[in-house]
């Protein structure tokens, strides 16, 4: 599929986390990079919190944030530009859920669903998650999800917190 840059600029949601090395700066980093990416600004970044593993154990607790940006890239582009971001910061794909040195998620593009290879928005899991409900209501938490038609607010209200502990990292 070739893409180029949309028409107008889209807003973005993007997961940002890192359990491996210096996780708070991995996290800046990984900002500062998508920022500095062409076809993308920043406009928005949650507080960072201290997260517990959500699917596995014997792993350390992650820094995690949501950022909020408005691109020109597609999908699909936006999506091979973290990637490579990824890549440039170290991290190396084995196997799911494993530690990694950062992770970029694409959360919401715009109001679009898409289902596309590699390619699933909104993001499958971001419902179910805490680390990713919790700065999504700092940042809008009247934001509709347009797959289950519940505000961010109300998706975290649902949501069981047994095994997501979030903590601000102020609050550390």
């Amino acid at each position: 599929m070739v893409e180029g840059p949309v028409s107008e600029a889209k807003t973005v949601y993007i997961a940002i986390g890192s359990n491996v090395g210096e996780k708070l700066n991995n996290c800046r980093k990984a900002i500062d990079l998508i920022n500095n990416s062409d076809g993308c600004t920043v406009r928005g970044i949650s507080r960072f919190y201290r997260t517990e593993p959500v699917g596995v154990t014997a792993q350390d607790w992650y820094v995690n944030a949501v950022i909020h940006i408005e691109t020109i890239l597609g999908p699909h582009e936006l999506l091979r530009c973290l990637l490579s971001i990824e890549s440039d910061m170290g991290r190396v794909r084995r196997e799911k859920w494993e530690a990694r040195v950062i992770d970029l998620d694409i959360l919401l593009y715009g109001n679009e669903i898409i289902r596309m290879g590699e390619l699933t928005v909104p993001h499958p899991l971001m419902h179910q998650r805490r680390f990713v409900l919790m700065p999504m209501v700092q940042l809008n938490p009247g934001l509709i999800h347009p797959v289950l038609g519940k505000s961010m607010s109300e998706l975290m209200d649902d949501l069981e917190i047994e095994g997501q502990a979030v903590v601000p990292l102020s609050d550390i």
